[in-house]
């Protein structure tokens, strides 16, 4: 399978730079696998497309203020970009630029906030120690910036922009720090829209996977079957395991906020519906081919030209299908990406 047949070009104009005013509001573009048809909808118009056969899955991991800019004693600046938290205060990291540090180097971020470098790993990645004393979640919060993708431009300085990033780049039902990315489809729930999908008895769920990096690693070989994933922590709960395991025996539906849910979901459960693993590391490749053992309903963002979410999304809803939406969607001036639009597919 070659890494072309994924690919598209997208206008600049269409790659969303901030959200839609007010969360919600976002264009839901709606597909029915059987029918082949796609309508055109408002995200607050979902609760007409779910009814109480449908059980929701969200993954509520919190984004942390990731991004890190600090100096060394010398004054130079260096930016380092928190990926994965190996103990207490033991990271893997991004530098740069990478060449302006070795081991031992230390890096100033605040009066409360200061990381050491301790060594340099594979896959252009650090080992670093961060300093500091009290609560890290309090301290990040005050000295980072929201890690947001390459394709969102932004101006650190501006104070304003920062904040609105800080409310707009994380679920309302976020709770559990540690991703360094948003579930992007989770971004346009409101609590008035959950509200109304539990009046229609619509049962919710949460999983929890801390996005990495290595959700939105480029697929660099020509033949996608020799890409590897790199692996992020999951965690189901008990009471989600039986939700799940009740939803499958009922005969009832699946709906996945993400694909960051669906891949938690396949993991856990892809050896035995009674036995799920409910944590662990996932390292799962989803692309055309793939037989999906619990996930029947998909909402999902619009995802980057030869992604390993464009390849999921495909094999979920079908390739052609999913790029003649993509068409469509570009057409109809869908916005694209992170803070864009979305999709429902059944």
């Amino acid at each position: 399978m070659k890494l072309d047949e994924f690919d598209y070009e997208l206008s600049k104009e269409l790659i969303a730079q901030f959200p839609p005013e007010k969360r919600g509001h976002s264009g839901l573009m709606v597909l029915d696998r059987k029918n082949q048809t796609v309508e055109h909808r408002k995200f607050f118009n979902i609760t007409e497309y779910l009814s109480e056969n449908d059980v929701l899955v969200m993954n509520n991991t919190k984004v942390i203020p990731a991004r890190l800019i600090g100096k060394k004693s010398t004054g130079a600046e260096i930016e380092v970009f928190l990926l994965e938290k190996q103990t207490d205060k033991i990271w893997s990291a991004l530098i740069k630029p990478s060449k302006r540090v070795k081991k031992s180097t230390e890096i100033c971020f605040s009066d409360r906030l200061k990381a050491r470098v301790i060594s340099r790993e594979e896959d252009q990645k650090w080992k670093i120690e961060l300093i500091y004393e009290g609560d890290f979640n309090q301290i990040i919060e005050k000295t980072g910036n929201i890690p947001l993708p390459p394709y969102i431009e932004r101006n650190l300085a501006d104070e304003d922009v920062k904040n609105l990033d800080f409310e707009r780049y994380q679920t309302v039902y976020a709770r559990n720090p540690g991703s360094v990315a948003a579930p992007t489809a989770g971004l346009h729930f409101t609590g008035e829209i959950l509200d109304k999908l539990k009046e229609k008895n619509i049962e919710t769920c949460e999983v929890s996977l801390n996005v990495g990096l290595g959700t939105f690693k480029p697929v660099r070989a020509d033949n996608i079957l020799e890409h590897k994933m790199d692996r992020e922590y999951y965690e189901v709960p008990q009471t989600t395991a039986e939700i799940i395991k009740k939803t499958k025996k009922q005969g009832k539906n699946i709906v996945a906020v993400g694909t960051t849910s669906v891949r938690t979901l396949e993991t856990a459960f892809k050896d035995n519906l009674e036995s799920p693993s409910l944590c662990g590391w996932s390292d799962l490749f989803i692309y055309p081919g793939y037989e999906f053992k619990i996930t029947d309903k998909l909402i999902t963002n619009f995802h980057l030209p030869k992604s390993t979410l464009l390849m999921l999304v495909s094999a979920f809803a079908g390739k052609n299908f999913v790029f003649q939406a993509y068409e469509e969607a570009m057409r109809k001036k869908y916005r694209f990406y992170s803070y864009g639009d979305c999709m429902l597919i059944f």
